[in-house]
């Protein structure tokens, strides 16, 4: 299965424009040959506390629809970060649109990043659950940006939900970018799983974003990986044999010892 990650920027408060760079890079993809195609976060507002204050639309009247008619049109699934306002509330989510244009899952970021310059509290709620889905014989674990820091996510993700894909849609800052490749690789290294990250480019409200977006195989191998400043698709092939290659050679599922991992 071919799988792909568009690195884009956005333009803050635009979502026609934004959801137009949305369906061009998703129709790249598909003429690639690509399956799927992840999306970076809140790709729908820009990501922009104030901004998303202001522009957050609900799942039903959003970008959800939106993505559904392109996927439906193209024929091709998409992950993409977007906003999530419920009630008085504005939450930082995940969709998983298939081929056919229906949902099959939604995310809420569980971990709201709080480092300097950035403090998503001022504008939004965590989610509580973590989520994944199947997409033909894989289970792809669902995650956000600073979700990333937290091995625990991942490892639940691939132990409790069997997920062996996981995908990030990111908006990681430049100030930080050497964390993002060493921590992509380690998650996928620890979980014998595929790591997918579709990372932003661009600057809003003074924070400018790393690009670097990447595709790790179970072993750890970069299989595909973005320039940190420009708009790119990176693109890849994951393959059940390889997950069951990696997890038949060192085989750490076996030998976790869950009885002395309790943490508080």
């Amino acid at each position: 299965m071919k799988i792909a990650a568009a690195q884009i920027a956005c333009v803050l408060g635009d979502f026609n424009a934004n959801l137009r760079k949305i369906s061009d890079f998703a129709a790249l993809a598909k003429k690639s040959g690509a399956e799927l195609v992840v999306f970076p976060e809140m790709v729908d507002t820009g990501y922009s506390m104030p901004v998303i204050q202001k522009h957050a639309r609900t799942w039903s009247d959003g970008a959800v629809s939106e993505l559904q008619k392109i996927a439906k049109e193209i024929s091709i699934a998409i992950v993409a970060g977007i906003s999530d306002r419920d009630g008085g509330s504005i939450f930082n989510a995940q969709v998983f649109v298939d081929a056919q244009g229906e949902v099959l899952a939604k995310y809420r970021k569980t971990h709201l990043v709080t480092a300097a310059p950035l403090d998503e509290r001022v504008c939004l709620l965590p989610g509580n659950d973590f989520v994944s889905c199947k997409v033909r014989k894989f289970t792809v674990g669902l995650s956000i940006c600073y979700d990333l820091r937290f091995p625990e996510m991942a490892r639940t993700l691939v132990v409790k939900h069997d997920a062996n894909v996981i995908v990030n849609s990111s908006a990681w800052p430049v100030v930080r970018a050497e964390h993002l490749r060493i921590l992509a690789l380690a998650r996928a290294v620890e979980n014998q799983s595929y790591f997918i990250i579709a990372n932003r480019v661009g600057t809003d409200d003074g924070v400018t974003f790393c690009g670097s977006s990447v595709i790790v195989d179970p072993s750890g191998a970069i299989l595909a990986a973005a320039a940190p400043d420009r708009e790119e698709l990176i693109q890849a092939e994951i393959s059940e044999q390889a997950i069951a290659d990696v997890r038949n050679r060192v085989p750490v599922f076996a030998h976790r010892r869950s009885e002395l991992y309790k943490l508080g």
